[in-house]
């Protein structure tokens, strides 16, 4: 493995509703305006794996240390985001590395 000096944090998303999709994207762009992440995108799955079609929404943020990414996770934004979007999903599968 390559070592690197950042932490990869990766979240999936399914919608209870698909229609609520376009909303549960809109909730986590919100994340962005939080600071601390060297790389962060919110998109919706295109559903190229014919094999696995749960995840509509995915999020994919780079943090330099564990410090940043719970700042990141403590930051006030991030509770909006959580009342905007868990309501709207059935899925939530999220991986730190």
């Amino acid at each position: 493995m390559t070592p690197r000096n950042f932490i990869r944090h990766v979240v999936f998303f399914s919608a209870r509703e698909k229609a609520d999709v376009p909303r549960i994207v809109a909730g986590l762009s919100r994340l962005a305006e939080i600071p601390g992440s060297s790389s962060f995108e919110v998109r919706e799955n295109r559903r190229a794996d014919a094999l696995s079609g749960e995840v509509d929404v995915v999020v994919y943020a780079e943090f330099p240390d564990q410090a940043a990414l719970d700042a990141y996770k403590a930051h006030p934004v991030y509770q909006d985001a959580i009342t905007v979007v868990r309501p709207l999903r059935e899925l939530r599968i999220a991986a730190d590395f």
